[in-house]
């Protein structure tokens, strides 16, 4: 009579038990030392002013506009979308330069999303469709052979 248990009796030896668990103390001290020593070089970088604009009020001077090819090396506001807006702030009263989102490069990433889901669904219907007469011809050769053997 065979047992049902799937876990062979090898791994359930205590030598075998202590030794996983100690292997896996020591992956998750090398794992979490490493998070530890990385939070701990965090604060020796220098503490960079937040903009005007992150602690209050301000007004936009400059509409949305795209970045030039100088603008996007040199100026940090405008690596992350491209696109940049002149602001002022109101108690300080200081011009910075603020990232924005354009209503034409949200109007192209909405259309890329939309073709890319139309892409999926065309793939993933054929897959059904595919998958399903598989599944039939599975069906009716078992009911075949299922006649055959009356």
């Amino acid at each position: 009579m065979e047992s049902d248990c799937r876990i062979p009796v090898a791994c359930c030896r205590p030598r075998v038990l202590v030794l996983h668990a100690l292997f896996w103390a020591l992956v998750s001290l090398r794992v979490f030392g490493v998070a530890l020593l990385s939070e701990e070089r965090t604060p020796a970088v220098k503490q960079v002013a937040a903009p005007c604009w992150l602690l209050e009020e301000f007004v936009v001077t400059t509409e949305c506009s795209q970045c030039s090819a100088f603008q996007t090396t040199s100026w940090s506001s405008c690596g992350l979308t491209g696109y940049v807006e002149r602001v002022n702030c109101t108690r300080s009263s200081r011009d910075e330069y603020k990232s924005c989102r354009s209503a034409v490069m949200e109007e192209h990433l909405f259309w890329k999303f939309e073709a890319a889901m139309l892409g999926l669904t065309a793939v993933f219907s054929v897959l059904v469709v595919i998958r399903q007469r598989w599944l039939d011809r599975l069906a009716s050769e078992k009911v075949r052979r299922q006649i055959e053997s009356i």
